[in-house]
């Protein structure tokens, strides 16, 4: 296995440390590790987890959330929505440097965020919690003897593991207002729920919250005689062989069947991830992403269709437009929305198309301005955006060769 270093920024603008576990070969898929509350990347749980996952042919990223173990910025500036943020911000990292996450596990309070994240990373296809609450307004009786004083003075000290962590209302505020169980009832991911009944920390009705608000398919597995913490190695190492066999039927293949995706400079790869019907990776320009195709025909929604993707090119490529010309014109144009959709029309119901039978391709694209515009200036606005090359592109003759490789 080999092991490196990760930064990248959080929510809250603080540079966040994690570590990135890697396998000998090319990764099956890659898995992103919550950690508990208060705790680090570094707490034994999760290294071990990690670890083994990495074993197993897993690339795995464990981070510390902000003002947590080696990440920047301050604690009690932080709320468990601050943290699910953090979670989105380390699995677009990580999707930029060895794929996005398919798979995310959260141990204690970092198994709820990850449940409370899942919907905001579409690659994810499966989600382990270890121990985790069913709300977020759990972990409060963590902070009994201070309730009290922290809404009445609006923050407190609090000592939890024998460490000093200071405690705003905004923070109590933000696990009360949490709707977890809505988040699970919705996962639409595989879930493997971990817990020990003996778990004095957060109780064994816990995962049974959690398994009854989520629809299949979904897992129970009991860590008899553990602690909350895993603080038996093997214990740790249990969870991650079961975890690696349980997410294999989800999230790909072996790791010989992983070769990493690559493309040469100008060029954009497609191919099947074999997860689901029609899901595909993307990369272009260095970046990673999923296509799908919407339930209502056999896909998984788990990202944009083709038609979606065509319909960015262009939208993007008639903002980006609009905002080059402003600026090298000195146009107040302060904003550029552009709204566009596709649907095929009868050809003799458009009066400018050369074909006249059959059915024709339609784009209707409308674009907001924002600005203190003239209206002369508008018009000109509208006109340069049939100029963006992706524009001309599409209504030029365009040949596409095919071959086999």
């Amino acid at each position: 296995m080999r092991s490196q270093k990760a930064s990248f920024p959080g929510a809250l603008g603080a540079a966040l440390d994690g570590r990135l576990e890697l396998p000998d070969g090319p990764p099956a898929a890659a898995a992103l590790f919550a950690h508990c509350f208060t705790c680090s990347k570094d707490v034994l749980a999760a290294r071990r987890i990690a670890e083994g996952l990495a074993a197993a042919g897993f690339a795995v990223l464990r981070f510390d959330f902000t003002g947590l173990g080696h990440s920047g910025g301050e604690f009690a500036n932080t709320t468990f929505s601050s943290n699910v943020d953090d979670l989105v911000a380390a699995a677009g990292w990580l999707r930029g440097a060895h794929g996005a996450p398919a798979l995310l596990v959260g141990h204690s309070l970092g198994g709820a965020a990850v449940l409370a994240a899942a919907h905001r990373i579409p690659e994810v296809r499966a989600v382990a919690t270890i121990g985790a609450p069913a709300e977020p307004a759990h972990v409060a009786h963590l902070l009994a003897g201070a309730v009290d004083a922290i809404r009445a003075d609006g923050e407190a000290e609090v000592t939890l593991g024998g460490r000093a962590f200071r405690i705003k209302r905004q923070f109590l505020d933000d696990i009360a207002g949490q709707r977890l169980a809505e988040r699970i009832a919705a996962l639409r991911r595989a879930l493997l729920i971990f817990h020990a009944p003996t778990d004095e920390t957060v109780g064994i009705e816990n995962a049974a919250a959690i398994y009854a608000a989520a629809k299949h398919p979904k897992s129970f597995v009991s860590l008899d005689g553990a602690d909350h913490m895993l603080t038996r190695r093997e214990d740790a190492a249990y969870v991650a062989s079961v975890l690696a066999a349980w997410a294999s039927r989800y999230v790909g293949g072996t790791a010989q069947e992983g070769e990493a995706l690559a493309a040469a400079a100008g060029e954009v790869v497609v191919r099947e991830t074999r997860r689901g019907r029609y899901q595909q990776e993307v990369l272009a320009g260095g970046h990673r992403l999923v296509a799908d195709e919407p339930e209502s025909v056999g896909g998984d929604g788990s990202g944009p269709g083709p038609y979606d993707l065509l319909l960015a090119g262009l939208g993007a490529c008639t903002s980006m437009t609009l905002r080059m010309y402003a600026e090298r014109k000195g146009l107040p144009l302060d904003r550029v929305t552009v709204r566009l959709a596709h649907d095929r029309i009868h050809a003799k119901d458009c009066a400018d198309c050369e074909t006249k039978e059959g059915l024709v391709d339609r784009i209707r694209r409308a674009i907001a301005v924002e600005g203190a515009l003239s209206p002369e200036q508008r018009q000109r606005l509208h006109e340069i955006a049939d100029k963006c090359p992706v524009h001309r592109t599409l209504e030029n003759e365009i040949r596409i060769e095919t071959s086999l490789a």
